[in-house]
């Protein structure tokens, strides 16, 4: 039987541990047997404890809590996994507290220019860089190509800040050109034209 080398915690919303737990455990024990590792997660604290085996790569450590730390955002498992089957991926989380304060109101707000009406304005930055984004309470999600994360994680700060979506968009489209010549991007979005998508968002939560 295989010793336990290392052991590292992940705190996760209570409400979404039966996401990462999945059916009949079934998220679970896909994320244990692909890395070899062991999960023990607390269903009352939302804590998970992620043990590596001696048989595992130590560098999977950090998959896995990526991996955990996404599903634990909002970010569908089934894409979860296989972003971070690449190596070069990464997750990155703002928070919106510490960028717009407390008021609700502001939060509100914030998170509804990203998210935009029916959340169109969420899918089409995953589109435009091929990232998952997840919205919570009180923070940004983005994981994804470390390369393409930084360009969501740009376009959502400019958000924050008050550019006009149809720059924001300017701004994704252009990145995507470069992005595509470097390689990083291998797909087509849909195509919006950015008059419809100007003012997208404005003053809307979405869902």
């Amino acid at each position: 039987m295989p010793n336990i080398i290392y052991r590292d915690y992940v705190q996760i919303p209570v409400e979404r541990v039966g996401v990462l737990v999945g059916r009949g455990g079934s998220v679970k024990r896909e994320i244990e047997d692909t890395y070899d590792v062991k999960l023990d997660v607390d269903s009352s604290t939302g804590r998970v404890c992620i043990e590596l085996l001696d048989t595992s790569d130590p560098a999977k450590l950090l998959t896995v809590k990526n991996i955990v730390q996404a599903i634990g955002y909002g970010i569908n498992p089934e894409r979860a996994l296989k972003i971070f089957s690449d190596e070069d991926s990464a997750i990155h989380v703002i928070d919106l507290k510490h960028e717009v304060g407390g008021s609700r109101n502001n939060l509100v707000r914030i998170k509804g220019r990203i998210i935009g009406e029916r959340g169109k304005a969420r899918r089409l930055i995953e589109e435009l860089t091929g990232t998952a984004i997840a919205v919570s309470e009180n923070a940004v999600a983005i994981a994804g190509k470390l390369e393409n994360v930084e360009v969501a994680r740009r376009a959502i700060e400019m958000l924050i800040s008050g550019s006009p979506h149809s720059v924001v968009w300017r701004y994704l489209y252009a990145k995507r050109r470069q992005l595509k010549r470097r390689g990083f991007i291998l797909w087509e979005p849909r195509q919006l034209p950015l008059e419809e998508l100007e003012g997208e968002g404005e003053g809307e939560e979405g869902g």
